[in-house]
């Protein structure tokens, strides 16, 4: 029996990023990992229609920079612009920072169905109840 590994850890830094990327001493790190997991569930939760692949995290000096790769932007954006914005407000109140400091991209994917983290049931459920 060999030694268990976790696949993800192995690659990070060589094959695979960091999902997050910030520095926490002692005390911050805890919060800021359970942050990243609330904004990371509302994201999803919200954002549920718009197939959604990943969401990075950066955080700088009391600024916190989110990119949302998804397949379908429009959803995500909206009609000029108001559903993002909507969302960043929401982002910053969980985060706890001002509408200012949050910013989010938007990356659209060219083709999900070769992206790996991308899942069509979300879309095949849409389409059977439609």
């Amino acid at each position: 029996m060999g030694q268990k590994v976790n696949p993800i850890g192995i690659r990070l830094g060589i094959t695979r990023d960091w999902v997050s990327k910030w520095y926490a001493g002692k005390k911050q790190f805890p919060a800021h990992v359970h942050t990243d997991f609330r904004v990371r569930a509302f994201l999803r939760k919200r954002l549920a229609e718009a197939s959604v692949s990943r969401i990075h995290l950066e955080r700088a000096a009391k600024k916190v920079n989110i990119t949302i790769q998804t397949a379908r932007p429009g959803i995500v954006i909206g009609k000029k612009g108001e559903d993002i914005e909507k969302l960043r407000q929401e982002t910053a109140k969980l985060l706890g920072m001002a509408v200012t400091d949050v910013r989010l991209n938007i990356a659209e994917i060219r083709k999900p169905e070769l992206d790996r983290s991308w899942s069509p049931t979300a879309s095949r459920s849409r389409s059977k109840s439609a």
